[in-house]
């Protein structure tokens, strides 16, 4: 068969099979190397960090072990140990499932928040969008990092009462149940305080939505401002949110990092990678294995998620795209 007729079979058969701007997304997405590379090595870190820790043979990473301090690479502890004796795989593990499920909650919280406030101040307009956006002005201008610290600490004792409250309907330790509610002030600090970005990209792009040919139509259809918002102009913001959303993560999950390395994240005994950092940098010349694994595993994630967010954006919006 010649070139000619294979391209007019090739023709044909995408006329009659039909696409779609998400099919033609992903094939643009899958022919980029670093993404693919990327989602691969995401879903190893990940599969490490939350389905290793559910083996029988994994050390308990607050137990410490006094008689092996601070033990390089072995067959006993693949990382090491640390300063006081304990794992530091199991610790670099369990750290990386705290410090993935701040970056997707958090993510979630901003997602939600960003999406809503943008959608109403982009189809509203008038005073209401002025009046929302100089809000986000106000807020923009203050220091987030200061924000987060003083929302994060304003919500801390409802956060120990659910976890009393936890505690008492479960039947389990405070123990158990501490570690992931006292995490709840940082996820609702850092979520709803990190929606600004978004909910300005949302507002354009719902600007220039409002005007297009179908929700003309579905305004002449008799239907309302909520059902037209949500069921016809976000579901065509899914591109830019999916875009903006991975490229966000990594900004979140560092600025848990930050914290946690300023002792206001995760509280000891237990770890997430900026605290693993934090004490590997403060005895980085003694013993560089509690700093070089916890970082190589952060660092990947990171540039993972940002590679992956790249080809995204090109696979999305092929006119944004370098090739």
């Amino acid at each position: 068969m010649s070139d000619r007729q294979t391209f007019s079979s090739e023709i044909s058969e995408m006329n009659e099979q039909g696409s779609s701007l998400w099919r033609d997304a992903m094939i643009r997405l899958s022919r980029n190397r670093a993404s693919m590379a990327s989602l691969v090595i995401l879903a190893l870190i990940g599969a490490a960090c939350f389905l290793i820790p559910l083996l029988p043979w994994l050390p308990n990473p607050n137990v410490q072990d006094l008689s092996r301090i601070a033990e390089g690479v072995s067959g006993d502890h693949w990382f090491g140990t640390d300063q006081l004796g304990r794992d530091l795989f199991a610790r670099v593990l369990y750290g990386g499932r705290i410090s993935l499920l701040v970056g997707l909650v958090a993510t979630g919280v901003s997602l939600v928040i960003g999406v809503a406030y943008g959608l109403v101040s982009g189809y509203a307009g008038g005073r209401l969008d002025a009046l929302m956006m100089r809000t986000v002005d106000v807020l923009f201008a203050l220091p987030f990092i200061v924000l987060v610290i003083i929302f994060s600490l304003a919500i801390q004792e409802p956060s120990s009462q659910l976890t009393a409250w936890v505690t008492e309907v479960t039947g389990l330790s405070s123990e158990t149940v501490a570690p992931m509610t006292g995490l709840i002030p940082l996820f609702i600090a850092i979520g709803a305080l990190g929606w600004l970005t978004l909910a300005r990209i949302v507002r354009t792009q719902t600007m220039e939505l409002k005007n297009q040919e179908f929700v003309e139509a579905a305004r002449s259809l008799g239907l309302g401002h909520a059902r037209i918002l949500f069921f016809h102009i976000a579901p065509n913001l899914l591109g830019p949110v999916i875009v903006y959303t991975t490229l966000s993560v990594p900004g979140i999950m560092l600025l848990e990092a930050v914290l946690s390395f300023l002792g206001l994240g995760v509280k000891a005994p237990n770890s997430s990678w900026g605290t693993l950092i934090k004490e590997g940098a403060d005895r980085m010349e003694i013993t560089p294995e509690l700093l070089l694994f916890p970082a190589l595993f952060f660092s990947l994630t990171l540039l993972a998620l940002n590679f992956l967010g790249d080809g995204l954006r090109d696979a999305l919006d092929p006119r944004s795209s370098k090739d």
